[in-house]
């Protein structure tokens, strides 16, 4: 389900599993938490828009935070999060790969009241961030290929035979996301929601690629 606006985000949920629209999705389990954080958003000069179907927040052009929740908390991330010097012991990275962008998580309405002040302190940190043009300067670093996976490709030569072909990046976004699985089962659910696109010689984020074309 492609949504189309950011007033169907804060309503609906993003589109992009089958609790869309339903009372366990996870936009409804924080929608206090993610509008007292709109609110916020609302005082600086960030643009927001829909990408990626979640309201994202930039800056001239330039993205620089997503407004979003999971299962356990709202949360913004902030794509140049590790050049953010005020959320250096606050932040918490999103995975074990990743290397730019950083979280500042929330369990509630109250969490995000106090800490209003340290949001835009970081965004307004954030913006002259853009407007020195400073990058993250990043080490590519091999994914681990999980064993589930492993048993997958040994089992069935087609599949192994497709996910070989890819790109090294369309690899690694499969890699990623399998990687931040913690439990085994999760894993192997999320291997077989993905060998369709496998199969197809798609990269893990082709869809949202396409729909935002």
């Amino acid at each position: 389900m492609k949504i189309q606006s950011l007033d169907e985000y804060y309503e609906d949920g993003c589109g992009r599993c089958k609790y869309f629209a339903t009372e366990n999705c996870k936009v409804k389990t924080w929608r206090e938490e993610l509008r007292a954080l709109k609110s916020i958003l609302e005082k600086t000069r960030l643009k927001p828009e829909l990408k990626w179907s979640q309201p994202t927040y930039t800056y001239k052009g330039k993205n620089v935070l997503i407004l979003s929740a999971f299962k356990d908390y709202a949360f913004l991330s902030f794509f140049k999060g590790a050049l953010l010097k005020e959320g250096k012991n606050i932040l918490v990275s999103p995975g074990k790969s990743s290397q730019s962008s950083k979280q500042l998580r929330f369990t509630s309405k109250v969490q995000v009241e106090e800490k209003e002040g340290l949001i835009l302190t970081l965004i307004k940190e954030a913006i002259q961030i853009e407007e020195e043009g400073k990058k993250v300067k990043t080490q590519k670093i091999p994914e681990a290929m999980p064993e589930e996976l492993k048993e997958f490709l040994r089992q069935d030569p087609a599949l192994e035979k497709a996910f070989n072909s890819l790109s090294s990046g369309k690899k690694r976004s499969y890699l990623i996301h399998l990687g931040q699985a913690k439990q085994s089962s999760t894993r192997i659910s999320r291997i077989q929601k993905c060998i369709p696109k496998i199969m197809k010689g798609e990269g893990f984020h082709d869809a949202y690629k396409k729909s935002k074309a």
